[in-house]
């Protein structure tokens, strides 16, 4: 039955941790699953991956009981499309700068009424024999639509700049930061802690929940993931399985030879 299990706890206001895959394969979903990590995000936008790897990397993920979602590459139909009919929980969208390329977006991803999402049964909906498709087609749109995320990426100046309209559209369910383009876009690369910076947090994060919607913020450490959740943040992305393989293994390697 199709489910999606960081909707669910992100429902019941748990604190969710994911980080995003960026050169591992389904084994290495797989294992990470069996960490406990709530949600992987696999990168078509800065990653290696096409379609068939994706598929693949989801089904690993799957085996070990973590959530996929997928960073698409951009905002083109074959994009959105292909990486919803091959299983996603959920869509990051990438440098997005209007309210027109995420309504679109949500076209390209959501069954009518809701968008105008190409109907034909796939790997999402067990080829058709799931639960979910083995209802009216109507009823199948609903629950589809319902269960699928779509978050666009607050990186660029117009996305801030009309982050409350963004918000606002149907079949957005959440906002995900990216800090380093977004910093980049206001002029001050890596400043984090200007003022301007942090003004610009507090906005989208108001905007967020007074959609009634979810945040997602990325960061590169476990001390920084603790403040933004002490800050309101429903969800915090820590870094890259690469870098946390890289350090964890030099960590290793120190306290070896200590």
């Amino acid at each position: 039955m199709f489910t999606n299990k960081l909707q669910e706890k992100i429902r019941r206001g748990e604190k969710t941790v994911g980080t995003f895959l960026g050169a591992g394969n389904a084994s290495i979903a797989e294992a990470i699953g069996y960490s406990g990590l709530d949600y992987i995000i696999i990168d078509t936008e800065h990653g290696p991956y096409e379609a068939e790897g994706v598929m693949e990397i989801m089904r690993g993920a799957e085996l070990g009981g973590t959530t996929a979602l997928v960073r698409v590459k951009d905002c083109s139909r074959p994009a959105i499309l292909k990486m919803m009919d091959i299983g996603a929980r959920g869509l990051i969208i990438p440098q997005v700068h209007t309210v027109e390329e995420v309504r679109q977006v949500v076209d390209y991803a959501k069954y009518y009424p809701t968008g105008n999402r190409g109907v034909c049964f796939s790997r999402a909906d067990g080829y058709g024999y799931d639960e979910i498709a083995r209802q009216p087609l109507t009823d199948f749109f609903r629950d589809a639509n319902a269960r699928t995320l779509i978050i666009p990426q607050c990186e660029t100046a117009g996305c801030l700049e009309h982050i409350e309209e963004v918000c606002a559209l149907e079949g957005v369910a959440g906002i995900f930061i990216g800090p380093f383009d977004l910093s980049v876009a206001m002029g001050m690369p890596g400043r984090f802690d200007d003022p301007d910076f942090q003004k610009a947090l507090d906005r989208i994060l108001k905007a967020v929940h007074d959609a009634g919607k979810f945040c997602i913020m990325f960061s590169t450490t476990t001390e920084a993931a603790r403040k933004y959740f002490a800050r309101g943040f429903d969800s915090v992305t820590v870094s890259l399985e690469y870098d946390i393989l890289i350090t964890a293994m030099q960590r290793m390697m120190a306290e070896a030879k200590a």
